[in-house]
């Protein structure tokens, strides 16, 4: 099962972006993309939403049915 993780920021210079993609990477986190939030009155962004996404195995279910509304 592919599972995301999304992580905002506000400061959005060369250096916080570099320390977000390194932490979560080292995590085990697989980087996806990046958007931008740009206002009107400027051309530099205001946040940044990165995106990562992890495979994640999933054990499987070897639990018995439940079965206490029988009889």
């Amino acid at each position: 099962m592919l599972v995301y993780k999304i992580v905002e920021t506000s400061i959005v210079t060369e250096e916080t972006l570099e320390r977000i993609l390194n932490q979560w990477m080292q995590q085990g986190w697989d980087f996806d993309s990046i958007q931008f939030v740009i206002r009107d009155a400027s051309k530099r962004p205001s946040m940044a939403f990165l995106f990562f996404v992890k495979e994640e195995v999933r054990e499987e279910d070897h639990s018995l049915p439940d079965d206490r509304g029988a009889g």
